[in-house]
């Protein structure tokens, strides 16, 4: 399978200077510097993606989710304000997120302090300064939720480019639910595989929304291809990013999950397999029931549905598909805009601690 790449008339908007850089790196910007955004609904193959362009050389390791544009920033009023980065530097130094960097806590305060004016610019200077460290040319994130954000990272980090990685939505519910993360309305308990679904057909849709705006700073990958072909994978994002992904690099260096898979299936062993795993533990009714769920997304995507054309459609899945995509959009909505939603960033940021 080809990489979906969103195409432009002209990719010179990925080439043009970022005059709004702050710090001391603000020579004219290239596509083969551009920061790198790996985006996708979590246990989609993000963090593996991610690994790989870290065991290819030459890009920053930073091994954690840097959640400065779904957390950070917006708990902080946006970072405009000195005192907004006085008070997200009193989180962020005693977090996990800080201590994955390895920075000097004072140089990197005096920094912010000085340079920063967004939420942009904060990881800008953060990734940076860890590239540096490092000896590294270039950084990439990979923070999956930042998938709704693309638009808004876009607008702050001119040549961010993003990579959408998809998977088959039935192995993504096993893993969500495997990972408690599944959470239905009290009379829908039983469901939990239907809710996850329906949440990632959500986000799906809300990535995917996004990519005319983006252009050809966008291209889209199939988990299924980077596990059965990563040689023709890696070589066509390596065309995209401008980077050389050579694959017995990556595996020789093999960082992270490269080596040792990110699995919410250990047990296993030798009979690891992260595709169609769905056709092994869901039971034929589950599987009913979840395309009738998000079937039209499982073939709009290219994935081959199993269940019969006329077992699509019941009262019940009419009802989630009804109010599980609003539920997502109000929770979204009230992360986003409300004050409650500001103390629940705060809530995750120190779980991250």
């Amino acid at each position: 399978m080809k990489v979906d790449r969103q195409q432009d008339k002209s990719r010179q908007s990925a080439l043009e200077p970022d005059g709004n850089r702050p710090g001391k790196r603000n020579s004219a910007s290239v596509r083969s510097a551009a920061p790198v955004f790996v985006v996708g609904c979590p246990r989609s193959g993000t963090t593996l993606l991610y690994h790989m362009l870290t065991s290819a050389g030459g890009f920053a390791n930073y091994r954690s989710e840097s959640n400065v544009f779904n957390l950070l920033g917006p708990k902080f009023g946006g970072l405009h304000s000195s005192r907004d980065r006085k008070a997200l530097l009193d989180v962020w130094l005693k977090s996990k997120l800080f201590r994955m960097s390895k920075l000097d806590p004072g140089e990197i305060s005096a920094r912010i302090i000085s340079d920063c004016r967004s939420a942009g610019d904060f990881l800008r200077i953060v990734m940076q300064e860890v590239a540096d460290a490092q000896g590294a040319t270039r950084w990439a994130d990979c923070t999956p939720e930042h998938l709704l954000y693309m638009r808004e990272i876009k607008r702050q980090i001119p040549h961010a480019l993003f990579i959408h990685i998809v998977r088959d939505g039935r192995d993504v519910a096993l893993s969500y639910v495997k990972q408690g993360w599944s959470h239905p309305l009290p009379w829908d308990r039983d469901d939990l595989l239907g809710v996850a679904g329906l949440y990632w057909k959500w986000l799906i849709r809300q990535g995917r929304k996004q990519r005319e705006s983006l252009g050809a700073n966008y291209c889209e990958i199939r988990f299924e291809d980077l596990v059965a072909k990563p040689r023709e994978t890696l070589s066509e994002l390596g065309s995209f990013i401008d980077h050389d992904l050579d694959y017995e690099r990556i595996q020789r260096a093999g960082v992270g999950s490269v080596s040792e898979p990110n699995t919410s299936f250990s047990d296993e062993g030798a009979s690891f397999n992260p595709v169609g795993r769905w056709k092994s533990k869901m039971t034929a009714g589950e599987i009913v029931a979840f395309e009738s769920l998000v079937g039209d997304s499982l073939a709009q995507l290219g994935y081959e549905l199993s269940s019969a054309p006329g077992h699509t459609k019941s009262l019940h899945a009419a009802r989630m598909r009804a109010v599980y995509p609003a539920l997502f959009e109000v929770k979204h909505w009230a992360r986003t805009k409300t004050p409650l939603g500001r103390f629940l960033r705060l809530e995750r940021i120190e779980i991250e601690q």
